[in-house]
């Protein structure tokens, strides 16, 4: 009887991951780099860069069930003037209409688009798309492919890769105007100097204060990415790097976005570099107006995992989780890792084992009310056009 026992506690205790929908490519989407959202009703949003019914990719509804996951296709793009290629997912807003970005489309100038940012209206459960802005390539930027980020004046912000000023990305804000249209303002135009270059994939986040805070992916002091923050005043908005990052044994290349702690410290993750180049997650600590970095763990590229490209999640208790886009089981297509609160100790809960199962992280995981996690996978399920899982640690 104690042995049972101890069997059901250890079971209860451990962490299982299950794949709660597979897609099947063409029509039904395929190639998951995105980020997830959850409603407060606990359907799971997102967007595949491939497929659908044009093969220019899909925003798509996860709604649980008594028996599973439904999954809906609410948009398929065209790769035309609607847009094309939706990186990194959707962003709710308080009316529960979608906003997101995609790298192709458009009506401008560049080869196959310059890029949209677009929104899907909620009617009563029916959706409509519309293209809120159409990059042109010039000061404006061009091909964003990242998450989207609102205040609380229902300004939306975002960033590009390329174009803008010095053709090196930029910062843009979205401010609704009262004739129902959008008017884009660029807020910072990266030079590749102090600043830094190529603006990452992850989303920026906002303080109390309405300051914003992200990462560019190179460029900074030495040429290896920059942790930022942008600050607002009447005059405009002012970027004030906070770090950047050097190289061996530091990090290097952050292309995951931040997030906070309940202290105000940030923490992210780096693609390469660290003790054993293959990437780290750091901290960064505000004291006395400055910013400190620390590395609080290197990956080995072994079976802990290798080169995150995700940003990261905490739970209650202040553990960070995340995912690595490589390394882990035989297949090396990525883990799902722990670090503890507090002393930082790297544990991997979950080796992905790819097709038939989950396989290839490039993105994070949102949690829900409960402690759970979901995530996309780029690759893996029964047809290898990716999957959406669910992580109970």
């Amino acid at each position: 009887m104690f042995a049972t026992v101890a069997m059901l506690t250890i079971a209860a205790s451990a962490s299982t991951t299950k794949v709660i929908y597979s897609f099947a490519g063409d029509k039904d989407g395929e190639y998951l780099d995105t980020d997830l959202v959850m409603d407060s009703a606990g359907n799971i949003y997102g967007t595949t860069v491939q497929g659908g019914a044009f093969g220019g990719g899909t925003v798509f509804q996860l709604s649980p069930s008594g028996t599973g996951w439904t999954h809906t296709v609410l948009y398929s793009f065209t790769g035309g003037t609607d847009g094309g290629e939706p990186y990194k997912g959707v962003t709710l807003d308080s009316q529960g209409n979608l906003y997101g970005s995609a790298v192709a489309g458009g009506s401008g100038p560049c080869d196959g688009g310059c890029g949209v940012v677009y929104k899907l209206t909620n009617s009563g459960g029916s959706w409509t798309q519309s293209v809120i802005h159409s990059f042109t390539g010039g000061n404006d930027g061009a091909g964003p492919g990242n998450g989207l980020t609102f205040d609380p004046h229902g300004n939306v912000y975002g960033m590009t890769p390329t174009g803008g000023a010095y053709g090196l990305g930029t910062i843009y804000q979205l401010k609704p105007q009262t004739n129902g249209t959008w008017k884009l303002n660029v807020i910072h135009a990266f030079t590749g100097g102090a600043d830094g270059s190529s603006a990452s994939a992850g989303r920026l986040i906002l303080d109390h204060a309405g300051n914003l805070y992200g990462v560019a992916t190179v460029g900074g002091a030495y040429g290896f990415g920059v942790a930022f923050e942008l600050t607002h005043s009447q005059t405009g908005w002012t970027l004030l790097p906070l770090y950047a990052f050097q190289d061996q044994p530091d990090g290097a290349l952050p292309y995951g976005g931040l997030i906070f702690d309940k202290a105000g410290n940030l923490y992210g993750t780096t693609y390469y570099a660290g003790v054993n180049d293959v990437g780290t997650v750091y901290k960064l600590t505000h004291a006395n107006g400055s910013w400190t970095e620390t590395v609080l763990y290197s990956f080995k590229g072994g079976t802990d995992g290798s080169s995150p490209i995700s940003p990261l999640v905490s739970d209650k208790a202040g553990n960070l989780y995340g995912t690595t886009s490589d390394g882990g089981a035989s297949c090396a297509c990525g883990v799902i890792f722990k670090l503890a609160h507090g002393t930082w100790t790297e544990s991997v809960p979950y080796r992905f084992t790819g097709a038939p199962n989950a396989g290839f992280a490039y993105n994070g995981m949102v949690p829900d009310s409960a402690g759970n996690f979901y995530g996309a996978t780029v690759h893996g399920g029964p047809t290898n056009d990716g999957t959406i899982y669910q992580f109970m640690p």
